[in-house]
């Protein structure tokens, strides 16, 4: 992550991203705010308090304070999770219309903020839900979060839509960087084995995952490969996203066996 083009390209997908969140959000009704989503024990208000939440402390802001033990709730199995769980506890009672202006006023902080940072900034050490890496780095994993969590609002009210452009294509980029790590060490493919996942659309992807000693990502399959999976993107991404563990609608050509370990274990996120 370097450069002046790779730092627009990801502050603008998320900017972008943003913005497909705040008109979803705007055409809701005050049921829909309050409709289950497939995130255990979140309503869509709660997804919306925990984008705010963590873009906030993004800004700055301190996580805050509440009676409710977080880390004793059934769904909450980090840290991680429990600092998420703070701010959905202490929004869980604001109204939908201060819901969305919250929303407003730390997304267009936040781009603010983007868009003034110098390429050195961009690429300075941080931490990351992914480990150690550069400030970059946790705002590529940003347009994830906030693209899969958008996908649950839709799913939760069912409003289909906005499956392809920059932020589909980044959840796409980021969940294929665990594919080595799916196919090699949790879907236990033997040394040898190629596992081609193609996505069929919208975002259209060919994912091949060689193992050669070690699983992962190369351009190509040189031959027939061991395992084929074809499947829309959005279903993969809610696969990786661990939304659904239904893989019906998956084409699985060659090793059946080696196919339903990875779709089995395609779930990554925390």
């Amino acid at each position: 992550m370097s450069g002046d083009a790779d730092r627009k390209r990801v502050i603008d997908a998320l900017v972008s991203e943003w913005a497909a969140l705040d008109r979803l959000l705007t055409g809701l009704t005050g049921d829909e705010w309050t409709r289950p989503t497939c995130l255990p024990g979140w309503r869509v208000t709660d997804v919306v308090a925990h984008l705010i939440g963590t873009e906030s402390m993004l800004a700055g802001e301190p996580v805050p304070a509440t009676d409710v033990d977080v880390a004793a709730l059934p769904h909450v199995r980090n840290d991680i999770a429990a600092v998420n769980e703070q701010w959905v506890t202490a929004l869980r009672e604001e109204e939908p219309a201060a819901m969305l202006a919250r929303f407003r006023d730390v997304t267009s902080r936040r781009a603010a903020t983007l868009a003034g940072m110098s390429d050195a900034e961009f690429d300075a050490p941080s931490w990351t839900p992914a480990g150690q890496a550069t400030y970059g780095r946790f705002m590529q994993i940003r347009i994830y979060d906030c693209y899969m969590h958008e996908q649950d609002v839709r799913a939760a009210v069912g409003a289909p839509g906005n499956e392809d452009g920059p932020a589909a294509d980044a959840a796409v980029d980021e969940a294929a960087r665990a594919l080595g790590y799916i196919v090699g060490k949790r879907a236990a493919a033997p040394d040898g084995s190629t596992v081609l996942i193609d996505l069929t659309g919208p975002i259209r992807r060919r994912l091949a995952v060689e193992v050669d000693g070690r699983a992962r990502l190369v351009d190509g399959c040189d031959g027939p490969a061991t395992t084929e999976l074809r499947l829309p993107s959005t279903l993969f991404l809610r696969l990786c996203g661990g939304r659904t563990t239904a893989h019906d609608q998956v084409e699985v050509a060659g090793d059946r066996e080696l196919g339903r370990r990875v779709l089995d274990n395609l779930g990554f996120t925390i």
